[in-house]
């Protein structure tokens, strides 16, 4: 993964790229990870401002090496699975997993309806992801404030950050 320029950013912001840089890094069989809007909207990934060049470079396995693929993959599974619980009333959704023969995705809530999505390869360990995920859950929900997923989502969009799409 390329490390995004997190110049200008608050340092909620820089910490929260930390911990996806970190989780990305750390765990074996991660292959991209998007973190998502309540309203579906990219806020970070781990591979800001490569989006295009990765659609074009990689096969059509997984979501085409875009973190907008998989922002949008994970904002449907996630609205999807929502329903599904207010239809069994079940209560609310944690995380949902899929196992693919080719790979994996996970998906798990982080707050106000913001998620966290992984993409990872057949070979992943499934409860360590599971585990990392919680983890990076449990240190960015409380920081993921609107202010700061206002931040995120602009520094997206910026060039000037370096974080642009």
């Amino acid at each position: 993964m390329t490390a995004p320029s997190t110049y200008g950013l608050s340092s909620e912001a820089r910490n929260l790229h930390w911990l996806l840089t970190n989780l990305v890094e750390e765990v074996p069989g991660i292959q991209s990870v998007a973190v998502v809007s309540s309203d579906g909207l990219l806020l970070l990934s781990s591979d800001p401002g490569h989006a295009e060049q990765s659609r074009q470079a990689r096969p059509a396995k997984g979501p085409r090496g875009s973190s907008a693929d998989l922002a949008t993959i994970v904002s449907g599974i996630g609205s999807l699975t929502v329903g599904a619980a207010k239809l069994m009333a079940f209560g609310g959704v944690r995380h949902t997993m899929v196992a693919m023969e080719e790979g994996s995705l996970f998906v798990m809530s982080i707050s106000d309806g913001s998620l966290l999505g992984v993409h990872g390869s057949a070979e992943c360990d499934m409860s360590v992801v599971a585990y990392h995920m919680a983890l990076f859950v449990g240190r960015a929900g409380h920081v993921l404030t609107p202010e700061l997923r206002s931040e995120l989502r602009q520094s997206l969009e910026s060039p000037s950050t370096g974080s642009a799409r």
